[in-house]
């Protein structure tokens, strides 16, 4: 790979906004060391990747994934019979799908035993920002990923564990998961306090929390324990979604990151786990996308994750869908996509590295057929990918140029 070269397109998004006109974006190493309008004159003697009628944007990044998940049914619970040597094929296998997909950063909310969180990335997989094994209740949801605790010391030990094996962030579940069987949505699995002390000795440790939460009483207990996100954050009840005012009103005042998990597969239907649950519920998804619309109108910061890994239906690589999904609940295109970039990068705490197209950042690049601006299914035609410096997915002839 040359030490410097240039892509240029002819539509841009810079984490931020969207350049009409475009960008060229010149690497060195990886690096990007200068961001220029694409009109501008080209560096003399660099190689340049030319994509006219594209759009270049910074690599996408999925805050919510299962690398140890292959897509199967009941991917989860599957996990628990691999052996080492077969798990890691399968998390090798998944980040080279989200990596196709024009991810470039993934953060990994649940895997089994450490096994994402103790490996090393390899150059031509995606960064990844591991939690280790959720924080689950005995029997509750997840449980099979080794992560099972009881007891205010097991709490705390869980935690100092995560902080000492180098998990970046640490993941609790707070309510009951579709995913598992015999597990309820509607019930919790931590009382406010056991939360609290999970949450204060991860702070102690520098470490943020994330906690899935499906339940109204899930969510309000995270409010109360002040964690810095909640994944899914569904307020769902037995007559279906209900998010009263001074939740929406808490999760904005305060900041919290909130992923809806959405993105999957516009062929396949939900999971069987999904479907029942809204049939029992009542909850529809036109009921969640206005949700989410109205979180993003009171002001409450959202990221792009996509649960990949959990059913056929979210196999990894499908963020681009969950894109598709906070556009259709409501949020401008640059908003949306934004949600897959700066700020997926600040709430995984990449921010001085990844999500924007400026110098100085990471060179984690995205070149997509068409105009994001306008159709944001463009995100799904993937036409090349740089990750760190190296083009890794290029659609034509233009990779001996690189070489």
């Amino acid at each position: 790979m040359a030490t410097s070269f240039v892509v240029r397109a002819t539509h841009a998004f810079d984490g931020q906004r969207f350049v009409p006109d475009g960008l060229q974006v010149q690497v060195q190493g990886d690096r990007i060391v200068a961001v220029r309008p694409a009109h501008a004159p080209l560096p003399v003697g660099l190689p340049v990747l030319d994509r006219p009628d594209t759009t270049l944007l910074p690599g996408l990044i999925d805050t919510h994934v299962h690398l140890v998940a292959g897509a199967e049914p009941d991917a989860l619970s599957l996990d628990a019979g691999r052996s080492a040597d077969q798990r890691e094929q399968v998390i090798r296998q998944s980040l080279l799908q989200q990596v196709r997909a024009g991810v470039t950063a993934v953060r990994d909310l649940g895997d089994n035993r450490f096994a994402v969180v103790d490996r090393t990335v390899r150059d031509d997989e995606p960064s990844v920002v591991g939690s280790g094994p959720p924080i689950t209740s005995v029997g509750g949801h997840c449980a099979a990923l080794g992560g099972a605790v009881s007891g205010v010391s097991a709490l705390r030990a869980a935690v100092a564990e995560r902080h000492e094996r180098g998990a970046q962030i640490v993941k609790l579940i707070v309510s009951g998961g579709a995913m598992t069987a015999g597990s309820d949505l509607l019930l919790d699995q931590f009382e406010d306090a056991d939360v609290r002390v999970m949450v204060d000795e991860a702070h102690r440790r520098g470490l943020p929390v994330t906690a899935h939460a499906h339940s109204v009483s899930a969510v309000q207990t995270c409010l109360t324990a002040d964690v810095d996100a909640i994944e899914h954050c569904t307020c769902l009840t037995a007559a279906g979604i209900h998010t009263p005012s001074e939740v929406v009103d808490a999760l904005a005042a305060r900041r919290i990151w909130v992923c809806p998990t959405f993105g999957r597969l516009p062929a396949l239907p939900p999971s069987p786990q999904a479907i029942e649950v809204m049939r029992r519920t009542g909850m529809t998804l036109d009921a969640r996308f206005a949700q989410v619309g109205r979180l993003y109108a009171a002001g409450v910061p959202l990221t792009a994750g996509s649960d990949a890994g959990i059913h056929p239906a979210k196999p990894h690589g499908v963020l681009a869908y969950a894109v598709g999904e906070l556009v259709r609940s409501g949020l401008p295109v640059d908003a949306a996509v934004a949600a897959a970039t700066s700020g997926a990068a600040e709430a995984c705490g990449l921010a001085t590295t990844a999500g924007r197209l400026r110098p100085g950042m990471v060179a984690d690049l995205v070149v997509v057929d068409g105009d994001v601006e306008r159709d944001v299914s463009a995100l799904t035609r993937i036409r090349d990918v740089v990750l760190r410096g190296r083009s890794v997915v290029v659609s034509d002839s233009e990779r001996p140029a690189l070489s």
